[in-house]
């Protein structure tokens, strides 16, 4: 073959790549909450308030989970090009949130450990300073919730007989999901606070307190465990289940003598999937006879056909 004529059997691997408008809005709740984060441990040491420095103490938690997936990001930008990663720098992005997702659920436990502690060992509350905090705190993360908001994709569904609307989730960009959860969890927190305090300071139910810090542990846990789940099957190549595997199975199976004898399909985008099909035949077709049953499919970015008749095999990638 020509060296000329190899550059068309050739294709980007550049699958999936975060609008730089979310990258950026990334970077501007990062600034946000560092310097949320610094402002009340700074106040917090110099006046002696507990409160303030206890929140900035968590809030940076998630100032280092954000700084993760704003570098996840940047990164997978930057290298995208790099063809020495075999599918693209995607996964750079999901690395990041599954990086994020483990320190979101680092946040809950040791939320959840000191609600305990205080549930049986109450302390001393100064409710004044604990409520203006709180609503700061609020504030910056209401913020932080509508940046990181406008910067996810808002997605179009087709509606032809190649559309996957029940894998709708599947164009999530995992690593700004979880960024997203990091200030959700925490507005979230404050949000609590702000209720608890409220009830210890005019009922006097100092036990509301803990209380809604076991019941923010329990919904980041579970925000983590999903998470966790959705970024780590990504990053592990699971074969991806589901409607997408069983419609090629169904176009190419179409023809009474085709038959697959092995298919692996995975994530290698955001909604796009690499293939590698080895079919049986009993009369042997053109290769790109097999290929032009999948033209439809266009989450199939990445496709490996290989044709057996007895001993014989070809092989192509597209």
């Amino acid at each position: 073959m020509h060296t000329q004529n190899i550059s068309h059997y050739q294709h980007s691997h550049i699958f999936s790549l975060t609008e730089k408008k979310a990258e950026r809005r990334t970077f501007w709740v990062v600034v946000l909450t560092v310097t949320m984060m610094f402002v009340e441990i700074i106040t917090g040491w110099l006046y002696n308030s507990m409160a303030l420095f206890a929140d900035g103490c968590h809030m940076s938690t998630h100032a280092l989970a954000l700084t993760i997936s704003l570098m996840a990001f940047i990164f997978a930008r930057r290298h995208a090009a790099d063809r020495s990663y075999t599918f693209g720098t995607w996964k750079l992005e999901v690395l990041g949130g599954f990086t994020s997702g483990i320190i979101l659920g680092f946040v809950g436990l040791l939320m959840g450990y000191v609600s305990i502690v205080r549930l049986y060992q109450p302390m001393e509350i100064k409710y004044n300073d604990a409520i203006i905090v709180a609503i700061i705190g609020l504030a910056v993360n209401l913020i932080s919730i509508l940046l990181l908001n406008h910067g996810r994709p808002h997605h179009e569904h087709d509606h032809d007989n190649h559309s996957h609307d029940a894998h709708h989730h599947e164009h999530e960009n995992l690593n700004l999901k979880a960024a997203y959860l990091h200030v959700v969890a925490d507005a979230m927190t404050s949000v609590f606070a702000i209720v608890a305090l409220l009830g210890g300071k005019f009922m006097g139910w100092n036990w509301l307190d803990p209380a809604m810090g076991i019941l923010g542990t329990i919904l980041v846990i579970r925000w983590t465990y999903f998470l966790l789940k959705e970024t780590g099957v990504i990053l592990l190549d699971k074969g991806a289940a589901g409607s997408i595997s069983e419609e090629i199975r169904k176009l190419v199976e179409s023809d009474a003598g085709t038959r697959i004898s092995d298919l692996h399909v995975w994530k290698v985008g955001m909604n796009k999937y690499a293939c590698i099909i080895s079919i049986v035949v009993s009369e042997m077709r053109d290769l790109n006879y097999y290929k032009q049953k999948l033209n439809g499919l266009d989450e199939i970015v990445h496709l490996t056909v290989e044709i057996a008749k007895c001993e014989d095999r070809q092989g192509t990638t597209k």
